[in-house]
């Protein structure tokens, strides 16, 4: 894989949100640099897709960048106009939402289960720089128990959706997502060919992605906001499934795939209206 990124630039990105306005030495550009990636090795074009973003880091840095159709939602409902959108758009046309782990995990959870339980056709990528970075670096729903920050500077204790066995990925599970995967944002290439089965999911599809953040997290975790040390610290906390060690946060790869298992949710919905109306009854 090569990341030619003038010619991503320009043909997929708007020129004026390039280079992004991301703290220096963000790992949310090496994200996005992923997906678009996958867009580009799909072969799909920018009128194949409407893609959404959320509040916050995530949000902000990818509002707008798409050169085609897009929206933000308030903090978490982007799911829900998701949804709705899903059942205007043709089939066809692809969904991709790039939103936090705030906006999925927290305030827009119950979205997010929804959206997997009615099996709509969407890929979402979650951002997560472990916390409430634009916020000035309070703690979150995924950020690793004992960590620094700007909310916990004894360390962050609570029980989370990442802690002591809990894993926000078997919740979306148990609700009927189709398909399940996590990468950090140095997986690369390995990356891209998990983004691209998300898409090609005709129904809901979820990719859980960590980056670094060395400007609030890195610099209460580790007391330095070196880029090298941040990046790091996030590589060497990760590791492929089935090959997790003590220390292991972040466990990669595809966590459940059963893509096109399920009816999609707008597919569903125009089949039962055109039952009524032929018949009178579902």
């Amino acid at each position: 894989m090569e990341y030619r990124a003038t010619e991503i630039t320009s043909r997929y990105l708007r020129s004026r949100k390039i280079p992004s306005t991301a703290c220096s030495g963000c790992g949310l550009g090496m994200n996005h640099k992923i997906v678009i990636q996958a867009v580009k090795e799909l072969g799909l074009e920018v009128p194949d897709i409407v893609w959404g973003t959320s509040i916050g880091c995530a949000g902000r840095q990818t509002f707008a960048t798409w050169k085609g159709d897009g929206f933000a939602g308030t903090h978490g409902r982007v799911y829900a106009i998701a949804r709705g959108l899903r059942i205007a758009l043709p089939p066809e046309k692809k969904i991709i939402l790039t939103v936090g782990d705030g906006d999925a995990f927290g305030i827009g959870l119950t979205h997010l289960i929804h959206s997997a339980r009615s099996n709509a056709d969407m890929t979402v990528i979650v951002n997560d720089n472990l916390g409430y970075q634009s916020t000035g670096g309070q703690y979150g729903w995924t950020t690793p128990q004992g960590s620094k920050t700007d909310s916990s500077p004894y360390g962050m204790f609570e029980h989370n959706l990442m802690s002591e066995g809990m894993d926000v990925l078997k919740i979306l599970k148990g609700a009927g997502a189709t398909f399940l995967a996590r990468h950090v944002a140095m997986d690369g290439a390995w990356a891209v060919e998990t983004v691209k089965k998300g898409i090609l999911n005709t129904g809901f599809s979820l990719i859980h992605m960590p980056y670094p953040c060395p400007t609030n997290f890195g610099s209460r975790e580790l007391g330095s906001r070196n880029q090298v040390n941040i990046f790091r610290w996030i590589r060497d906390h990760s590791a492929p499934l089935g090959e997790e060690k003590e220390d292991t946060f972040w466990a990669t790869g595809i966590w459940h795939d059963a893509s096109n298992s399920r009816p999609e949710f707008s597919q569903f919905v125009h089949e039962t209206v055109e039952k009524i109306r032929r018949t009178g009854t579902i």
